[in-house]
């Protein structure tokens, strides 16, 4: 049964190839500049208009290299360890979190890359589906072939979601800490990490014994990542 499932992923995939080649935006233009705005920041931004708020996001731009090699680095051994070796897909993760989905009947984010996540946040919307994960995967190969790591990785790091209205590390830097993404220290850098899988709900609660257990986790971790 798994097999036929893989199958039929593998045909959707084929399908989505075609229509995302004719249908999607240019995704080389990221290679030269920065999104002026996500999928997901759209979505945030209807989100508060439809209920009645200001419907304005923190998002600041900023250069890989004024981003703290602290941040980069729990970033990676947070979300994706195998960034710098994989072709944008973690095919082991991915079948282990297909045959969760398989069992459990539900559609998770389990296995993404950080390119797969990137993916999703610039043009789809947040919703679970095997179609959409065709698409994620389409976009995912789109973007490994058209960028080096480095940038991928820069733009994940200036679009990812940190909290409430707040995209980007350098954002996230002036939020939580007052200072420019570039002087992150190590602690800092591992809580804002920690904080990704799900970051309105720590923006409102910052001061949770899994945060603190986890942010000691990523900070042994990060000694041994190797980030350029």
């Amino acid at each position: 049964m798994f097999r036929k499932l893989l199958l039929l992923i593998a045909a959707v995939i084929v399908l989505v190839v075609a229509w995302e080649w004719i249908t999607f935006p240019d995704v080389g233009e990221l290679a030269k500049s920065p999104p002026k705005t996500t999928a997901f920041m759209d979505q945030r931004r209807a989100e508060l208009r439809k209920n009645g708020k200001d419907d304005r996001l923190e998002y600041r731009w900023t250069s890989y290299a004024n981003i703290s090699p602290y941040l980069r680095r729990a970033v990676l051994v947070a979300e994706d360890n195998d960034f710098y070796e994989h072709q944008g897909v973690d095919i082991k993760g991915m079948r282990e979190a297909l045959e969760r989905d398989w069992k459990r009947k539900k559609i998770t984010h389990g296995g993404s890359t950080i390119t797969q996540q990137l993916a999703k946040n610039l043009f789809l919307s947040g919703s679970r589906s095997y179609w959409r994960k065709g698409q994620e995967l389409v976009i995912t190969y789109m973007l490994e072939a058209l960028m080096d790591k480095e940038r991928i990785f820069e733009i994940y790091l200036n679009v990812v979601e940190f909290g409430k209205g707040i995209f980007g590390a350098e954002a996230a830097a002036r939020h939580y800490y007052g200072i420019p993404a570039a002087r992150l220290n190590a602690p800092q850098a591992a809580r804002l990490a920690v904080m990704l899988p799900n970051p309105r709900y720590y923006d409102a609660h910052r001061n949770t014994n899994y945060l603190s257990r986890r942010t000691d986790i990523i900070m042994r971790r990060m000694n041994s990542a190797d980030v350029p």
